[in-house]
């Protein structure tokens, strides 16, 4: 990976590329920051500058048989450590290398939910096992392949398990000679304090729009979408890449929105009683089609979380913030008339009934019941008056 090809992150290429020239290299860092804002790209392009003979100031030379096995992503002494999920052929990461090595050349930018796709899994529960921490120490315990460093790179470090979490610490304490520790992480207040308390902590920034906007257009997309998009990926590329990529999602969702609040509004707020028993008769409808197996808790879960960031969209351009609302075209026409509904009379409530919702399907509650009373409750918290 070369640093000319990570989307933007200027300033921090320049502070990874400066600790190399200047000689001070930590044995030990980690990157923090929101999903898909290039860490792990940071972490991978930083291993390869730190062992290229023949880098410049700005980069890697990219030709010469180092690089080329770091862009292979198969240097002997380029190691990995990520969340897996045990099967009884593989229980380290070893087992999982390439898929790893796949999804890291074919997507570039990826999140937790992607790597368990191409697991085939649909699990949170993968982690770092105990028994990484040992194949972690066994590989630095090597003697290096050539004259740079051995490179550990820990991508989401905060799902070690507690042994394992312990067993690091150990190794970071007494690292060998010329090794080298990247830890990428999402979430690093999850990590134990002396672990944070021996890494050098680089908080990598969310992405500018214009830069994520320019990224996209590379890929044929049409520039005013493009910005839509950007602005909606509040910094993330990759949230921009599944925004550009999910439009029969996205426009599924909005539809079941609308038909949810829609009937909402005339079950809650009309006085003609044929009306209320149709809009009644579709939200059961609706429930049903919701919780249809076929759906899958996942597209649930991501339908609530969607629902949720439409309300707080509709309550802003309610009350009068447009440069701070981030629609797509559809979803702007029907906030133009539906924004007026969501106010600081509801619109906690109703976020709270669309989290707990969300929660509750987590859980394994049975859908069918949590999304017929999410209507119920949408149908009293619509009519609620404004404060």
């Amino acid at each position: 990976m070369l640093f000319r090809d990570i989307i933007g992150q200027e300033t921090i290429k320049q502070q990874l590329r400066l600790s190399v020239q200047e000689g001070r290299i930590p044995h030990a860092q980690l990157l923090t920051g929101i999903s898909g804002i290039g860490k792990l790209q940071l972490a991978l392009a930083y291993a390869q500058y730190v062992n290229c003979p023949h880098r410049t100031e700005t980069d890697s030379c990219g030709t010469c048989p180092t690089c080329l096995q770091f862009e292979k992503l198969q240097h002997p002494d380029l190691h990995f450590a990520f969340p897996i999920v045990k099967t009884d052929a593989a229980d380290t990461c070893d087992g999982f290398l390439e898929p790893w090595r796949n999804i890291i050349l074919e997507k570039h930018y990826f999140d937790l939910d992607d790597w368990h796709a191409a697991l085939g899994v649909e699990t949170k529960q993968s982690m770092i096992y105990e028994k990484e921490s040992g194949e972690i120490l066994r590989k630095l315990s090597l003697k290096p392949y050539g004259n740079g460093y051995k490179v550990m790179i820990i991508w989401q470090p905060e799902k070690m398990n507690a042994a394992s979490a312990n067993k690091l610490l150990k190794i970071l304490e007494e690292p060998a000679e010329k090794t080298l520790f990247i830890l990428v992480s999402e979430h690093p207040e999850q990590l134990l304090s002396t672990i944070q308390s021996r890494v050098q902590t680089i908080r990598v920034p969310r992405l500018e729009t214009e830069t994520i906007a320019e990224a996209l257009q590379q890929h044929h997309i049409d520039p005013a979408k493009a910005l839509d998009i950007a602005r909606i990926a509040n910094g993330s590329y990759l949230a921009a890449v599944k925004k550009a990529d999910e439009t029969d999602i996205n426009n599924q969702e909005l539809h079941d929105f609308i038909e949810l609040f829609r009937d909402a509004y005339t079950v809650g707020v009309l006085r003609d009683p044929q009306k209320k028993y149709e809009s009644l008769k579709r939200l059961k409808q609706w429930s049903i089609a919701m919780a249809d197996s076929k759906v899958g808790r996942e597209k649930q879960k991501h339908f609530l979380q969607y629902a949720q960031q439409q309300v707080r969209e509709n309550y802003i351009r309610n009350v009068g913030q447009p440069e701070l609302n981030y629609q797509m075209e559809g979803e702007r026409e029907f906030s133009a008339k539906f924004a007026p509904f969501i106010h600081n009379g509801n619109v906690e409530a109703i976020m709270n009934q669309l989290d707990l919702a969300e929660r509750q399907i987590e859980q394994n509650g049975n859908a069918k019941i949590i999304f017929f009373d999410l209507c119920l409750q949408m149908i009293i918290l619509i009519k609620r008056p404004k404060i």
